[in-house]
């Protein structure tokens, strides 16, 4: 399983470089992401791998200097359970 991190998405691939897990949260305005979808496949749910993908995710848009708005659920319920992150949002 490889961690890929690009400028706007986190993915997990596997060896044959298919991808099991992501979350993408493409630029919609200046300095501004909006965190849209999140995905896992089934044999890795219950691991803990979406809330690294968020986690990932918002490393990377903090340190972009960037805001996000989560629109996917996963990552509206994130949020919430991580007020420490209230000052990202847009």
């Amino acid at each position: 399983m490889d961690w890929i991190m690009e400028r706007d998405r986190v993915q997990v691939l596997d060896e044959q470089w298919n991808v099991l897990a992501e979350v993408t949260f493409p630029q919609v305005e200046p300095g501004i992401v909006e965190i849209n979808h999140t995905f896992v496949d089934e044999s890795l749910r219950g691991r803990g791998v979406a809330g690294e993908l968020l986690g990932r995710a918002v490393a990377s848009i903090a340190a972009s200097g960037f805001y996000a708005r989560p629109t996917c659920s996963y990552a509206v319920s994130w949020f919430e359970k991580h007020p420490e992150h209230a000052a990202l949002l847009a």
